[in-house]
């Protein structure tokens, strides 16, 4: 199975994907996007935020919004950063 970023579900394909852990190793979790030298670029982004966030990254991609909104609200609260 693909890895994808436990923050925004991101596919983490190869260590470019990757973002880095506070000692500059690449991280095994999350992506670049969202994870650098160990902290979230994004810290104190709520899981209502952080979707739609995601939304608006994929309609820039050229997805539907509400096949977005279904996909982020499936996929992001399940992922390791978001589980409470």
């Amino acid at each position: 199975m693909n890895q994808v970023c436990q923050s925004c579900s991101m596919p983490l394909r190869s260590d470019y994907d990757k973002g880095t852990n506070a000692d500059g190793s690449k991280s095994s979790e999350y992506c670049k996007f969202c994870f650098e030298n160990g902290k979230f670029k994004d810290e104190g982004i709520t899981l209502e935020q952080k979707i739609e966030k995601n939304i608006e990254i994929a309609k820039k991609m050229g997805i539907d919004e509400a096949r977005a909104r279904d996909l982020a609200q499936m996929t992001i609260p399940k992922l390791k950063r978001w589980k409470k």
